[in-house]
C-alpha cells in the first residue's frame, strides 16, 4: 500500500507541474499588449504576430502533450490498482489452499462413529478425505482440525487416532465445503461408494448431512520447509 501511495503522489505532482507550465504559456499569450501592436510598424507587427503564432502553437502542442500524459498516468494508476487487486485475489486463493485462513460456505458434514462391532480407523479417515477431494471439496476438517496437503493421519490404538500432533476420538465429524450434490453423490454410490464399501460393509457407522453454513477454521500447523528449496531460475 505504501508503494501504491508513492506512485499516486508522484503522478499527481507530475500532472500539476505539466498543468502549471501549460497555464504559463497561455498567460504569456493573454498578457500580449494589443494596443502596442497597433502602433508598431508593419515589419515589426509581422514579426510580433509570427512570434505570437509560434507561442500559440507551442501552447497548443503542450496542451495536447499534457492531455496525453494525464491519460497515460490515469492508465498507469488503473493498471496499478488492477494489478494490486489481482495479486490480492491470488494471495487469498493461495492462503485458502494452504489452509491458512478461516473459510465458510455450503457443503456436507459426515459423522463417523465407533460401535460395538468395529472402530473407525485412520484408513477410514484418510480414504474419506481423498474421496472428498476427488469430488471437488475446497476445504476439509476433521473434528475442527483443518486438513491440508501436509496433514498426517495416523492410527495410535483402538479408538484413538492422531491428526498431525492432535489426538482425536469418536465421533469423527468431517466437514467439507463444496458442491453438495457432487460431494454427497461421490460418497453414496451403491456398492462401490465410500459409505457402502468402506463403512457399512465393515459394520461401521456413518451418516451424511447437507449444511449451508459450514465454517472451517484455519490450520495452526507450521508449514515451514526444512529441506525443500525453491529452484533458482538461471
Amino acid at each position: 500500500m505504501k508503494g501504491k501511495g508513492t506512485i499516486i503522489v508522484t503522478i499527481g505532482a507530475m500532472i500539476a507541474l505539466l498543468v502549471c507550465v501549460m497555464l504559463m504559456q497561455f498567460r504569456t499569450i493573454e498578457e500580449t499588449d494589443i494596443e502596442a501592436l497597433e502602433t508598431m510598424r508593419e515589419t515589426e507587427l509581422r514579426a510580433e504576430l509570427s512570434s505570437w503564432k509560434t507561442k500559440y502553437e507551442e501552447a497548443s502542442k503542450l496542451l495536447e502533450e499534457t492531455k496525453a500524459k494525464i491519460s497515460e498516468y490515469e492508465q498507469t494508476m488503473a493498471n496499478n490498482e488492477e494489478s494490486s487487486k489481482l495479486l490480492k485475489e491470488e494471495l487469498n486463493q493461495a492462503m485458502i489452499k494452504l489452509g491458512k485462513t478461516d473459510v465458510t460456505g455450503s457443503g456436507i458434514v459426515v459423522t463417523l462413529k465407533d460401535n460395538d462391532m468395529a472402530y473407525i480407523d485412520a484408513y477410514d479417515l484418510y480414504k474419506l478425505v481423498n474421496e472428498l477431494r476427488l469430488a471437488g471439496a475446497e476445504a476439509i476438517s476433521i473434528n475442527d482440525i483443518r486438513i491440508t496437503a501436509m496433514t498426517d493421519i495416523k492410527w495410535i490404538a483402538n479408538g484413538l487416532i492422531r491428526i498431525d500432533s492432535s489426538p482425536v476420538t469418536s465421533p469423527y465429524v468431517i466437514k467439507a465445503i463444496g458442491d453438495q450434490t457432487y460431494l454427497e453423490s461421490g460418497l453414496t454410490l451403491k456398492t462401490y461408494g465410500y459409505m457402502d464399501y468402506v463403512i457399512k460393509s465393515n459394520d461401521k457407522t456413518g451418516v451424511i448431512e447437507r449444511q449451508d453454513n459450514i465454517t472451517i477454521k484455519a490450520s495452526t500447523v507450521d508449514m515451514t520447509f526444512e529441506y525443500a528449496e525453491e529452484v533458482k531460475k538461471q
